[in-house]
């Protein structure tokens, strides 16, 4: 029996070499690739959680996506860029170099399998801004390959509205929402401290902020004696939950908003699907 790319599977290591090559070929064939690290979260988490977050979420939100749509995963990258939590043992950090290196490789030979898209599906908060360079000049080498690169938290909407402030604001890594989170996708993985720490005593000068329009490089230790950056003390399974349900729905829109469209303009996708 002949074998079709449809075989029930959205993770392009499951697939035989035949099937990619017809996957591949479909209009508007986009490929997401999950990255995480490897970096010190509190006491209470586990050193993967961004790679935890950016993987489970992801087959959350494929699952639910049509099957027709041409739409396929790469494996979790589970080692980022983290040099802001190397004071504290554990984390495991890429150069920056290597990190965009990879990316230009990977994504040049998913461009000469014939994929027209490449959203890179981004977990971890500081290397944001790497993945942005990594992406652009991934773009620069391989026109014809639109490169797309996301931050979990940032795109859906209504997130923040489930955090009062000052956690909304203040709570930037294993904290109230983190915590939550995990409590909801792997309870077994967290444990009993809940910090508080590396709040702001002072207030900065007007304007400026620790991540923001005009952030500062911050290192953890600079502020943080646990790791964590925020308070976790109210974490639920209940709020991971709303957490999760938005998550899950802002990017599954998201996306298939993103396949029935020939965005991003300027790639050979979106070149060839306009009128």
């Amino acid at each position: 029996m002949e074998r079709t790319c449809r075989s029930g599977t959205r993770r392009l290591e499951q697939l035989a070499w035949p099937q990619l090559v017809q996957a591949a070929s479909q209009p508007g064939s986009t490929v997401v690739w999950p990255f995480g690290a490897f970096e010190q979260h509190g006491p209470q988490l586990p050193l993967g959680t961004d790679a935890l977050f950016a993987d489970r979420l992801l087959d959350r939100v494929l699952e639910g996506l049509p099957e027709a749509l041409p739409i396929w995963r790469l494996p979790v990258q589970n080692l980022g860029f983290s040099p802001e939590h190397l004071g504290f043992q554990g984390t495991l950090s890429l150069p920056a170099e290597l990190l965009i290196r990879q990316i230009e490789v990977i994504g040049a030979q998913l461009a000469d399998a014939g994929f027209q898209r490449l959203v890179l599906f981004n977990g971890h908060g500081g290397q944001i801004a790497l993945l942005q360079v990594g992406a652009r000049q991934l773009r620069a080498q391989r026109p014809e390959l639109a490169v797309l690169p996301c931050f979990l938290w940032s795109g859906p909407d209504g997130i923040g509205e489930l955090l009062e402030e000052p956690e909304r604001s203040q709570g930037l890594h294993a904290g109230l929402a983190e915590t939550s989170l995990m409590l909801q996708l792997a309870p077994e993985l967290v444990g009993p401290e809940r910090p508080v720490d590396g709040l702001l005593s002072e207030a900065p000068p007007p304007g400026w902020s620790l991540e923001g329009a005009v952030p500062e490089a911050w290192l953890t230790t600079d502020l943080s004696r646990t790791g964590v950056v925020g308070d976790s003390r109210g974490a639920s399974a209940e709020l991971g939950a709303a957490l999760e349900e938005r998550l899950v729905a802002g990017w599954r829109g998201l996306l298939e908003a993103l396949l029935g469209s020939s965005w991003p303009p300027g790639s050979a996708h979106g070149a060839g699907t306009q009128p």
